[in-house]
């Protein structure tokens, strides 16, 4: 359902799936294969698909509810019902770009929008929020304190709730982002003949990640590529989940420059899944972003190049740093015929913190 109505959406198209033939000769595998979410809808990242999606379902239920009526989705995106759904406040916490996508959304289909950002979210990425007519609440706690205020403003308010992370009694919003997720799995399906066989994705809450396992189990089945999740070591709670075997919130002690990666309470709903489809959960120095980030913009000759945000990276940076441990690699199962995908789930979101990282020397 959530590709049948996405692809009704003005402007969709599929993002790029490119290779890097260099770089794979280089780090010793059969293909580096990345699905570039940087062109997505204009926003710059993959959470185009899962908060503006989310929000039009939230729509879609809540003035069904109201009214009686079978409203649909195509309703919702007519602007059958502007009326009630301009009459409706939906709000979430972000780091940057599922705020900048349910804002995106609540703008295209007539909803107010109220963002909640800590305090280390980039005022470039606030200011991208604010041009799509939404309110920004800066608070001075971590992602996590964002999450509970935006909660609890929105009950004390009659607000509604859009977030990619679940809790107790909470798990339809963040299922819808799940399913819009998928669509870019199925983009990804679409493209390949075969099945890579290893992918590397970046944690966060474990929303995308788990959409993403789950869409691409689904399609290949027993061939589908074996899940590597990699996290920032400055907010490693999918790590810990792992090691715990259970669900684990970890304190943001300090801010990762993975901007889109700094959470610290898993989403129960992603857990589960991750749980049963995901064995190997790995964390990184935020030293090894910036050279990875240098590395798309100024490739190996015969490589495309891509501008990528700081989140987008992880994942080749873990390879990297992989290929460089032949025990750390034997352990991942990787070698001369592995196939690696990567998503870059997020292009240049904020032009200034790129362009800083861009200037900094290796072993800065």
């Amino acid at each position: 359902m959530a590709r049948a109505e996405i692809a009704e959406w003005e402007g969709y198209m599929p993002t790029p799936l490119v290779r890097f033939p260099e770089l794979a000769r280089r780090l010793g595998v059969s293909a580096v294969i990345y699905k570039d979410e940087g062109p997505r809808f204009g926003l710059g990242s993959f959470k185009a698909l899962g908060g503006a999606y989310a929000a039009q379902r939230l729509l879609q239920r809540e003035i069904s509810t109201r009214t009686g009526r079978a409203v649909t989705l195509s309703d919702i995106r007519a602007g059958k019902y502007a009326t009630e759904c301009a009459g409706m406040k939906l709000v979430a916490a972000t780091d940057g770009n599922h705020g900048r996508a349910l804002a995106w959304g609540c703008r295209r289909f007539g909803a107010s929008c109220r963002i909640y950002i800590h305090a280390g979210v980039s005022e470039g990425r606030a200011a991208a929020i604010r041009d799509l007519g939404a309110d920004v609440i800066r608070i001075r706690g971590d992602y996590d304190a964002s999450v509970a205020l935006s909660r609890q403003e929105a009950a004390e308010n009659g607000w509604f709730v859009v977030s990619d992370t679940s809790w107790p009694g909470y798990s339809l919003p963040p299922r819808d982002v799940m399913s819009g997720y998928g669509v870019m799995a199925q983009e990804i399906c679409d493209a390949l003949d075969d099945a890579p066989t290893h992918m590397f994705l970046q944690g966060g809450v474990g929303g995308f990640a788990a959409g993403v396992i789950a869409a691409l189990r689904q399609h290949w089945g027993d061939r589908a590529p074996r899940p590597i999740i990699v996290e920032p070591a400055l907010a490693a709670c999918l790590f810990e989940s792992a090691r715990a075997g259970r669900a684990t919130s970890v304190a943001i002690a300090g801010e990762t420059v993975m901007a889109g990666l700094s959470c610290g309470e898993p989403s129960p709903l992603a857990w589960e899944i991750l749980a049963e489809e995901a064995s190997d959960f790995l964390t990184l120095p935020d030293s090894v972003v910036a050279p990875a980030v240098r590395l798309l913009a100024n490739p190996f000759a015969g490589d495309p190049m891509v501008e990528a945000g700081e989140s987008a990276v992880a994942g080749l940076a873990a390879l990297i740093v992989a290929r460089q441990d032949p025990d750390f690699s034997e352990k991942l199962g990787l070698d001369g015929c592995s196939q690696v995908l990567l998503i870059g789930t997020e292009g240049v979101t904020d032009r200034a913190v790129f362009d800083r990282m861009m200037g900094e020397r290796d072993g800065d």
